[in-house]
């Protein structure tokens, strides 16, 4: 039986848990299974490297490190923003998430992490940066 390799476009049903068992994404939610050609490197690094060598069929559980997966919490993304900076109709909420384009044009998400009298704090790393990602895997097909 056939292998995914890199350059495969397989399709693959996941379920994605933090360390505590929290289901933070999963395709089985959504019906149809996650397709994606191996080695595009669209996927977070350890996902990918999990895909490999699995047949049509197979399940398995993996554990990725946060340095294969959205990488490690960096301090210095984490910011405090005058409550003025933000627009008039805007009342930021700890969780809240927002994009504002970078001066080069490249979007950047924050999410709001604390609200304070005259600051906000806002986080620009990926929700589950720094974290350890549990993903459960069903390669359902090798499409080519």
């Amino acid at each position: 039986m056939a292998t995914a390799k890199k350059g495969d476009t397989v399709k693959v049903h996941y379920t994605g848990k933090l360390k505590d068992g929290t289901v933070f994404d999963s395709s089985k939610q959504r019906e149809e299974p996650l397709e994606m050609t191996l080695g595009e490197g669209k996927i977070i690094p350890g996902f990918e490297e999990a895909i490999e060598g699995m047949e049509p069929g197979q399940t398995k559980t993996i554990e990725i490190p946060a340095e294969k997966a959205y990488g490690k919490h960096q301090e210095e993304m984490v910011q405090d923003v005058e409550k003025s900076q933000f627009p008039d109709d805007m009342d930021p909420q700890v969780g809240q998430r927002f994009q504002v384009n970078r001066q080069d044009g490249q979007p950047v998400v924050f999410t709001v992490t604390d609200v304070g009298d005259e600051k906000v704090e806002v986080d620009a790393n990926h929700p589950l940066a720094g974290k350890e990602l549990v993903f459960d895997l069903e390669l359902v097909e090798i499409a080519g």
